[in-house]
């Protein structure tokens, strides 16, 4: 089996371009990390150590990306957020009660990482139960749509701005966040749909999940960074360290679009894509046409 080390450049930067779109974009970054090598039949073994720091890598370059993006907001949050600890209470600003239902949504990911993000890394060289979670993936979307239509249907069911959310809200959307875990669960689907059942529109929604992965895909990112330094995988440096500018790229593409996306549109097509493609994977590692 070969390792990451083994992986053309080519590669890489296919991986890259693939973790820049798919971390966004409502369709699990993770799985299809996992299952477009093994689909095209590279042999990569996803379960090591260094394969696994690539991705990391890739995922910073998808955080700094994040953070260009938002700059604006990044900054009138933090300070928003210093100027309420010296205070020593939340005001009515909505910048600030921003900044706590992001500290709020971090939590529950910060928690539920460190506690079984080792337990869940086996999946990663498992195509079939990616498969089945991209599959699943689809479905959540499809159901949170339908739930949000049936609770808006009633015209006395307001929408809400993403500051009137409450802590209780952002512990719920770092929960939902937090099933990204599992390869083929999306990060940001799953806090979208949270955000829409806690009555956000679709656009402020996307914004919250995107500004809440940010601080959890860069410190993610930036405590595996030693791993890229053991043996085993210190010859792909050069590789991510491309493969994370053009990740960011990518990223940066997808954040522009999205944020437009969301504007006017829902998670319908990226759900049954999910559906689609969670449902085609599984069936040819089933039937053994793609060895899993």
């Amino acid at each position: 089996m070969r390792t990451v080390a083994d992986v053309t450049f080519v590669q890489a930067m296919l991986l890259a371009v693939l973790q820049g779109v798919s971390e966004l974009f409502p369709i699990s970054s993770l799985g299809h990390t996992v299952l477009v090598p093994a689909l095209l039949r590279w042999n990569i073994d996803e379960g090591s150590e260094s394969f696994l720091a690539f991705v990391v890598v890739l995922h910073l370059g998808t955080a700094l990306a994040l953070i260009v993006f938002y700059r604006r907001d990044w900054i009138a949050i933090v300070r928003a957020l210093v100027a309420s600890v010296v205070r020593g209470r939340i005001g009515s600003d909505p910048i600030e009660r921003t900044a706590w239902l992001l500290v709020a949504g971090t939590i529950p990911v910060g928690v539920l990482g460190v506690l079984f993000q080792s337990a869940v890394k086996s999946l990663f060289a498992s195509p079939i139960p990616v498969s089945l979670f991209l599959f699943a993936n689809g479905f959540v979307m499809l159901l949170g749509e339908w739930l949000r239509r049936r609770q808006h249907a009633r015209p006395d069911h307001p929408y809400r701005r993403l500051p009137e959310l409450t802590p209780r809200d952002g512990v719920l959307v770092g929960l939902a966040q937090s099933l990204a875990l599992l390869p083929g669960i999306s990060r940001s689907g799953s806090a979208i749909v949270a955000g829409l059942l806690r009555d956000l529109h679709h656009d402020d929604a996307a914004r919250y999940s995107f500004l809440l992965a940010t601080p959890v895909i860069l410190a993610a990112a930036v405590l595996e960074i030693p791993t890229l330094f053991a043996p085993e995988a210190h010859v792909v440096l050069v590789e991510s360290a491309v493969g994370c500018v053009v990740a960011g790229v990518t990223a940066y593409a997808s954040v522009a679009f999205l944020t437009r996306w969301f504007k006017h549109n829902d998670l319908a097509p990226f759900a049954w894509y999910c559906v689609a493609a969670g449902a085609i994977s599984c069936f040819l590692f089933v039937t053994k046409v793609i060895p899993s």
